[in-house]
């Protein structure tokens, strides 16, 4: 026979039940340890830290404070296999019981985590995270290819976006699912698709919203990661929070923290663009203004000054100034050729008394022999030779005797 159970027939407000289950567990799981692997790791502007433990068969809620994250919050990740310290709770507002972590320990990688960091490392061997394959995306396009599920939030995220910044975007969803079995192959086929599209998208948004590692984790496997790698059309991933990380975004050409941000990234904003024209529009004819108030200026100055009215005024002083020039060469001239021709007398005057002519004006003669030489002493002669002697004005012809 069953106990009787002690509240039966009694009727509770959902408030009131919540306080009663909230006093029971609260006053019996406290201080407890809890193992299990890390997934759904998220970490808001608060601060606090909120994630899931699970192991193979259930899942715990786990919140850890921002006061407590120093105890070993700072090292946790998704994938990670830990043991945490601290009180069940029960959060009345959602109806759910918690664990509020003050304390955590890691004890190794979980299996998806190493699985993660193994097929991580093959695609980067292979060259497919490597920065010079990755593309510019466009800055105004004008068809954008979608890879995401029709009915998810992210696709009513991306368009809400689109269709404020731009509105006459076009927008192309290639639709797939982006969990559970068979979710890998499908973006893949979806990216492969769009890329075969005339005229192709410009530029392609592959992801989804938010979740677990678990549910994150199509975005982790081989299929899509070539499939992303192989595209021809530039590639934005946009998978979860911004703290999520997947395998697409180490092979995309551009991460996008969520869809939302993938859309705002994909194009610019219409009316940012059209304040932009207005602004540069306003600069340019601003500059333009002052260009011409410049102009103006100088021409009514030109127009208005003493030498346009009195052009004379240009060559009058030029003039003045060349005669001046011409009276100092001539001054110059006279001067220098008073100087050269007082030194040539100078030189004419030495000349003439160094020349032999000079000598023979004194009463000096000169003597030479039939053949010109000069005779300096009597033996350079004998009887009957026939002699020269140069005096002042002529020569006399004699013979010795």
């Amino acid at each position: 026979m069953e106990p009787e159970a002690p509240f039966r027939g009694q009727v509770f407000t959902v408030s009131s039940i919540t306080h009663a289950i909230k006093q029971m567990m609260e006053g019996v799981f406290r201080g407890i340890f809890v193992e299990g692997e890390i997934s759904g790791l998220r970490e808001p502007q608060s601060g606090h830290l909120y994630f899931d433990l699970k192991d193979k068969d259930s899942l715990l809620s786990a919140v850890m404070y921002k006061w407590n994250v120093r105890n070993g919050g700072q090292s946790i990740q998704n994938g990670l296999q830990v043991r945490v310290f601290g009180d069940l709770t029960c959060y009345a507002k959602m109806g759910k019981y918690q664990i509020s972590v003050t304390r955590v320990e890691v004890l190794h990688q979980g299996n998806l985590y190493l699985e993660f960091e193994k097929l991580k490392k093959k695609l980067e061997a292979e060259g497919l995270f490597a920065p010079d394959h990755k593309r510019e995306i466009p800055a105004f396009p004008r068809r954008i290819g979608v890879v995401t599920s029709p009915t998810g939030a992210a696709i009513r995220d991306i368009l809400s976006v689109l269709h404020r910044r731009s509105p006459n975007l076009e927008v192309v969803l290639a639709p797939a699912l982006v969990q559970g079995a068979g979710a890998a192959e499908e973006i893949a086929q979806a990216i492969l698709d769009l890329n075969k599209l005339k005229p192709a998208p410009d530029v392609l948004l592959v992801g989804r919203g938010g979740g677990s590692m678990e549910d994150l984790w199509a975005f982790n496997e081989e299929p899509v990661a070539r499939a992303i790698y192989e595209s021809k059309i530039p590639v934005i991933s946009c998978v979860g929070h911004e703290i999520d990380y997947t395998i697409a975004d180490f092979v995309a050409d551009l991460r996008a923290p969520t869809p939302s941000a993938a859309a705002e990234l994909v194009v610019q904003n219409a009316d940012g663009v059209n304040a932009h024209i207005a602004q540069l529009q306003k600069q340019l004819f601003q500059a333009v203004s002052l260009f011409y108030e410049r102009a103006k200026s100088r021409v009514d100055l030109a127009v208005n000054s003493r030498v346009l009215k009195h052009p004379q005024l240009l060559t009058q002083e030029k003039e003045q100034q060349l005669d001046d020039l011409n009276l100092r060469l001539q001054t110059a001239f006279e001067k220098r050729f008073t100087e050269a021709q007082n030194r040539f007398d100078l030189l004419s005057q030495k000349l003439k008394a160094l020349s032999p002519f000079a000598v023979l004006g004194r009463g000096y003669s000169i003597t030479r022999d039939k053949d010109g030489n000069i005779i300096s002493q009597v033996n350079q002669t004998k009887p009957t030779d026939t002699i020269y002697v140069q005096v002042k004005d002529g020569q006399i012809r004699a013979e010795v005797k």
